[in-house]
């Protein structure tokens, strides 16, 4: 399937306000040592990032030595990853893989990495920011940790993080925290809620900006997850031929709470 071609992504397509959404200087301060401890415990070098987005994580890896692959099912994400690479003077010239410090990224989404060819053999394959609940059924995340399995090399090192789904559930945990930034005159913030029924959930963005002496525009964006919980993913790992599982309940690997952590933190080696 080419880019051109690539079936619209709901919420993440139209999402140009992303990288304000986020604070990544902060997010990378907080995640990059466990990720780089991970990274190192497994000797990894070649990183391939699944659901990449802007590309964030992986141009920070970048600098700091990795090869790096980012994918996402989103064209417009992508694209914006190869600006916020070329901006920085990480991203890769084409050719069969990256150089040492640059990223590559291509449109690819859960399952389809296998396919894509460029991603075979990487010593680790990370997916972060609760990108997997947008596998929405048992055969697509079948399918997913088979496409991560075939992607890794024997004994590579799988990172997820996701929203500990059995908290949010227990808890009917509809609001997240509201998000809020300013530059160059512009303010945005960032509403975030899910609305929950028997198939799964639909999470919500509500995004609100003005610059200086505006009104508020507001633009409200909304895709579907499946909430996955701590037993299902584990048991999908294992049946797809990962070992060692272990969880965590945040990126600094605090233990896992059930019933209080805020992030579930997987990581497993491919058997």
């Amino acid at each position: 399937m080419s880019e051109q071609t690539t079936p619209a992504v709901p919420l993440y397509d139209g999402f140009e306000a992303y990288d304000r959404f986020v604070n990544w200087e902060r997010r990378l301060a907080y995640e990059l040592p466990f990720i780089e401890a991970q990274l190192q415990t497994a000797g990894a070098r070649r990183v391939l990032d699944a659901a990449c987005g802007t590309g964030r994580h992986a141009i920070a890896l970048a600098e700091r030595g990795y090869d790096v692959l980012g994918a996402d099912l989103s064209a417009p994400m992508i694209e914006r990853a190869r600006a916020n690479a070329a901006a920085l003077g990480r991203a890769s010239a084409p050719g069969p893989g990256p150089e040492v410090g640059e990223a590559i990224f291509f449109v690819a989404g859960f399952g389809e990495l296998a396919q894509a060819g460029r991603a075979l053999d990487v010593d680790a394959l990370l997916c972060l920011g609760s990108s997997l609940p947008h596998v929405l059924t048992e055969a697509d995340l079948s399918a997913t940790m088979a496409d991560w399995h075939a992607v890794l090399r024997p004994g590579g090192l799988l990172l997820v993080q996701d929203r500990n789904m059995d908290a949010v559930l227990t808890r009917r945990d509809r609001w997240m925290p509201v998000q809020q930034r300013a530059a160059e005159g512009h303010e945005w913030l960032f509403v975030r809620l899910y609305d929950f029924d028997e198939q799964g959930l639909t999470f919500n963005v509500v995004t609100l900006e003005r610059g200086a002496g505006e009104p508020w525009r507001q633009r409200v964006d909304a895709t579907r997850l499946y909430p996955w919980r701590r037993a299902q993913l584990v048991a999908a790992l294992a049946q797809a031929g990962f070992e060692e599982i272990v969880c965590y309940g945040d990126m600094t690997g605090g233990a896992f709470e059930e019933a209080s952590s805020g992030n579930l933190v997987l990581t497993a080696r491919r058997g």
